[in-house]
């Protein structure tokens, strides 16, 4: 039996893609040699990253005047990259703490300049996400986390930025659903919670906003260095890549965010209808702000969890843990994880009331 893929990263990716990377893995392009083992400056592998970039701009329907980077480092060090490229010298950001991620963010940031803090949820464990708030006038660059992969919540709308650079971190639901990508000048994302394994990061940036802080920014951490070359200033993390080309592929193939945003809307609806129905269970995360990509719930009864939790093993049900700051159990439905798993999922919830 094939186990349902519940795990909030390394992510599920789709069947097809992976078995096109293993072959790759072998013989890449027919070349009877592995896209790990030739040069990543040889036209094979420059056509997927070129690819790579395209379906990036093709998916987020993009304007011109927009760069998609294939870096390294993880959304961690765009962190650090974020303030070097957008806040001025002596200069001020906004930040929207909603969660461990964004606060962490928040305090790379607080290196560089004034950093405000807009909106905080931590009163409630960042079990919300903050309303009312407004981005300073002066503010240099305003940023946000879309999807909160530990807390389960998720910004449903973005507020206006007004002279501010608007950024986000779209680490855990980038792809996943339909916005207007265009109201956004920075966004980056770890590719390892919904394009492919870790060891990559996207960066899209709107390029006429950079070299502008009057900042001398060390040439590995300049978004200018990346562009120039074309996300290969040094040798990339090939893999990675190319399984996100293949993943973003896969996407644009069966019918781009529209088709995928609605399969997540049936996923989140079917499991958060069954967690509001059913009494022994409970939800973590504020109903109007709930993630459609890492649903967070509790057992109402822990003595119950040994027979709840044996019932996932046998039914094939894996990394359904939640975070250790929150507990309970955390069902990550990243765009690859088919509705039948979330229908097995929900079925186990189902017959573990009937037989409680």
């Amino acid at each position: 039996m094939k186990k349902h893929n519940f795990s909030a990263g390394p992510c599920i990716l789709p069947e097809s893609v992976l078995k096109q990377a293993s072959e790759a893995v072998l013989n890449f392009d027919n070349l009877d040699l592995s896209l790990i083992e030739i040069s990543h400056r040889s036209k094979n592998v420059v056509a997927v990253m070129d690819e790579a970039q395209v379906l990036v701009k093709d998916l987020l329907n993009l304007p011109e005047g927009y760069s998609a980077l294939f870096l390294q480092g993880g959304a961690s060090l765009e962190f650090l990259m974020v303030p070097y490229n957008l806040m001025k010298q002596g200069g001020k950001a906004a930040y929207l703490e909603t969660g461990a991620w964004a606060k962490k963010a928040r305090q790379e940031a607080e290196a560089f300049g004034d950093v405000v803090v807009v909106g905080n949820s931590s009163d409630k464990n960042y079990n919300y996400i903050p309303k009312g708030y407004e981005v300073p006038s002066d503010a240099d660059y305003f940023h946000s986390t879309s999807n909160n992969t530990i807390y389960g919540t998720q910004m449903k709308s973005f507020p206006e930025t007004g002279n501010a650079l608007n950024v986000c971190d779209m680490s855990s639901d980038i792809f996943s659903r339909q916005l207007d990508f265009s109201k956004f000048d920075l966004i980056y994302a770890g590719a390892q919670k919904n394009m492919g394994p870790a060891g990559t990061t996207l960066v899209v940036v709107k390029d006429e906003i950079l070299g502008k802080t009057g900042r001398n920014i060390p040439t590995m951490l300049d978004y200018n260095t990346h562009i120039a070359k074309e996300s290969m200033f040094n040798t990339p993390p090939v893999f990675a890549f190319y399984v996100s080309m293949l993943t973003l592929r896969w996407l644009k193939e069966n019918g781009g965010i529209d088709w995928i945003e609605g399969i997540n809307n049936q996923k989140a609806d079917l499991l958060y209808g069954e967690i509001d129905r059913n009494p022994l269970f409970v939800g973590t995360a504020a109903t109007e702000d709930r993630s459609n990509m890492n649903a967070c719930f509790l057992l109402n009864d822990e003595t119950k969890k040994d027979r709840f939790e044996q019932m996932l093993k046998d039914g094939g049900i894996n990394g359904l843990n939640g975070h250790r700051s929150v507990g309970g159990y955390r069902a990550s439905m990243y765009n690859a994880l088919p509705l039948s798993s979330v229908e097995a999922l929900v079925e186990i919830m189902r017959e573990f009331e009937r037989t409680a």
